[in-house]
């Protein structure tokens, strides 16, 4: 029904017609929420089809970027790859069909529904609003004009509101026609608006089915069946495979709960390995006196020691193993304890193993890498072969004076003169001597200076004296007054006999073999034992019973060294008699001593060093009196080494440290 017809009819149907604009007004309005809510579900759909085109872009792309991975187990990765490429290709011609498709999609269904809501239902609102602003308008002249005065009547006032009377209801007439052809045309407009759409939907949808039917043809439907025939092979490559793990998991589950049981072999671990791995519990400071255990994977690399954090994809090197130490020690609330020092001293951790098997295995593990036997031809066989020596060098000894009657090979240490001659010739040559050239293969090893029962009574006898090793006196003085007495902390290690005094490679070597020997067996106690160096002798004191152990001539030291990468390490070589053969002079033998000192290792050398020339010195009065001129004495004449750490100590202590030291 036309509102304009029934406005032209007559002027007495006023009411019908505003009952019917009433009508067409919300019908208006309905409409307007109708197509926001259509438009935007339309806009969904655009945007749905756009984001589709760029999901296949990227799908396509990312299928390509499979081949870049190199993939650590890509084995049988090269049919995949190829497969993927040709995905790749069909995805991109894909691609181009849904941005083709989205592209219709905005022509034909979103903008003729954005424009008719642009055009039309806004055309509605504004001339909604005008007829609204008429009307208003011609109601304010009608209340001016019938406010006129009824007695005596202003002529010039009457015709003016007259005239706009005239004026605002022809511009109120104007504007409601202008609105009523607006609403009577958007009856009509609306149906094309509502189909339009749609209709442009339908055709770029089979636009694009019939573009993928022409891309689907009898190639893709091949390299399809090729395809699908592909994954069915690879399934049942899966289905044996899994059936296999499946048998296998069942062999597994059937077995003793021993099998899981830590510490469960009874067996030696292996001596010879070059690389080990798996978890052990690293002992961390969580304080001034608090620490805490960590449960880590370590494994070797090459020299070096390396940790796999939880969660990390690679692990990181936690210490270099080259020329480092390792020695089992005590825990006081864990087993299987162990302890790796780097070369310098400077760092080192104690590790523990879940079983005696693989702490004894970490521990030969470590100390054949430290040797650097990886980089040999063939480290298997060097390790075996170390092995066997370090085995054959401990034997039950429990006196120093039986330590060649209990050597396996006493015949080897007959030829002290002829390794003298070879390391002459070595450093004539400059090449490096062997370590058989030094010590003889299978010397047995002392770890401990046993004192017969003997000896022991008669240090202890009446009239005997115990040495005082703060060279202090207690009334009794010795014949031989000592120029120097100097008292070091000291942990003997061990002692071997060697076949030359005049090289300090052979204290090297002594120490390398030493140390292997404690940690291939596992002997790890030491006693700390005092060693008092003066002008005339080095002796080992024990600390609480005052007793020497041993003691040496100044004159039978004949070549001191410390280690070179652990300073805390020292030894000496003793020279000595051997008339084994009935010779009258006596064959000369050589013994090496290795310590570990409190202190660095170079002063203890100084010390001794230091003792010689004043043994020397003592031949000649002037160069003594030159000597003790150059050098700072105490206050009892004696030679000061050491220099105190801090000054003033309270109640004296400082000098009593200094006193005891010097």
């Amino acid at each position: 029904m036309c509102v304009f017809s029934c406005i032209c009819s007559s002027s007495s149907v006023i009411l019908k017609t505003r009952s019917l604009l009433s009508v067409f007004e919300e019908d208006s309005g309905m409409l307007t929420d109708y197509t926001n809510q259509l438009l935007q579900t339309m806009q969904r759909v655009f945007g749905a089809q756009s984001e589709m085109g760029l999901a296949t872009e990227q799908l396509s792309r990312q299928l390509l970027d499979y081949e870049k991975k190199n993939f650590a187990l890509g084995k049988g990765d090269e049919e995949v790859i190829a497969t993927l490429q040709n995905f790749s290709k069909t995805v991109g011609e894909l691609n181009s069909l849904h941005s083709e498709l989205a592209s219709q999609m905005a022509d034909s269904m979103v903008f003729p529904l954005i424009q008719f809501r642009e055009k039309d239902l806004t055309e509605i609102s504004t001339l909604k609003e005008i007829f609204s602003i008429a009307t208003d308008e011609h109601e304010a002249a009608m209340v001016k004009y019938s406010r006129l005065p009824k007695k005596k009547e202003n002529e010039k006032l009457k015709a003016d509101l007259v005239k706009e009377v005239a004026y605002t209801r022809r511009k109120q007439h104007q504007a409601s026609l202008q609105y009523y052809c607006a609403l009577n045309a958007l009856q009509y407009r609306k149906r094309v608006a509502m189909l339009e759409p749609m209709l442009g939907y339908t055709q770029a949808q089979v636009h694009f089915f019939k573009k993928g039917i022409e891309l689907v043809s009898k190639k893709m439907e091949s390299f399809l069946n090729s395809v699908s025939k592909m994954t069915q092979n690879i399934q049942a490559q899966l289905d044996v495979e899994a059936e296999a793990m499946r048998t296998c998991q069942k062999e597994l589950l059937s077995m003793d709960d021993t099998v899981y049981m830590p510490d469960k072999d009874t067996e030696c671990g292996n001596r010879t390995l070059i690389q080990k791995a798996g978890y052990l519990n690293i002992r961390n400071k969580t304080g001034l006196v608090t620490t805490a255990w960590d449960r880590l994977y370590f494994f070797t690399q090459g020299g070096n020691l390396m940790c796999q954090p939880r969660g990390a994809v690679a692990g990181g090197m936690v210490l270099d193993l080259d020329n480092s130490s390792v020695m089992a020690v005590e825990c006081e609330d864990r087993r299987y304890c162990f302890q790796i020092t780097s070369p310098s001293g400077k760092t080192s951790m104690i590790l523990q193993a879940e079983s005696k098997k693989e702490y004894e295995e970490w521990i030969c593990t470590v100390n054949n890498i430290s040797r650097q036997i990886y980089l040999t031809d063939n480290p298997e066989a060097v390790a075996i072969r170390l092995n066997q020596t370090a085995i054959q060098a401990v034997t039950p000894i429990t006196s120093f004076e039986k330590r060649q009657e209990g050597s396996p090979n006493p015949d080897r240490l007959d030829a002290p003169r002829g390794a003298h001659a070879t390391r002459s010739d070595s450093q004539k040559s400059g090449s490096a001597p062997e370590p058989e050239d030094l010590i003889a293969p299978g010397t047995p090893i002392q770890f401990d200076i046993m004192l017969p029962a003997s000896e022991f009574q008669d240090q202890n006898r009446a009239g005997g004296r115990r040495t005082n090793p703060f060279g202090e006196t207690d009334g009794t003085t010795e014949s031989d007054d000592s120029l120097l007495q100097q008292v070091f902390a000291v942990r003997f290690l061990g002692s071997m006999a060697v076949r030359c005094g005049d090289n300090q490679e052979v204290i090297y070597e002594a120490m390398r073999q030493v140390l292997a020997a404690r940690a291939i067996h596992n002997i790890f106690k030491t006693t700390e034992s005092h060693l008092l160096v003066t002008s005339s002798s080095i002796r080992l004191i024990e600390p609480q019973t005052q007793v020497t152990r041993i003691s040496f001539q100044l004159e039978e030291v004949c070549q001191f060294a410390a280690h070179q990468e652990n300073g805390r390490l020292m030894g000496f070589v003793v020279e000595g008699r051997d008339w084994s053969d009935g010779n009258e002079e006596g064959e000369p033998s050589f013994s090496t001593f290795v310590f570990e000192s409190n202190t660095e290792g170079e002063k203890i050398c100084y010390t001794i060093n230091l003792a010689k020339e004043i043994t020397e010195a003592k031949k000649d009065p002037e160069a003594l009196a030159q000597l003790m001129k150059n050098m700072p004495l105490t206050n009892d004449g004696k030679f000061l080494l050491l220099e105190p750490g801090t000054g003033d100590s309270n109640d004296g202590e400082g000098q009593e440290d200094l006193e005891s030291e010097a």
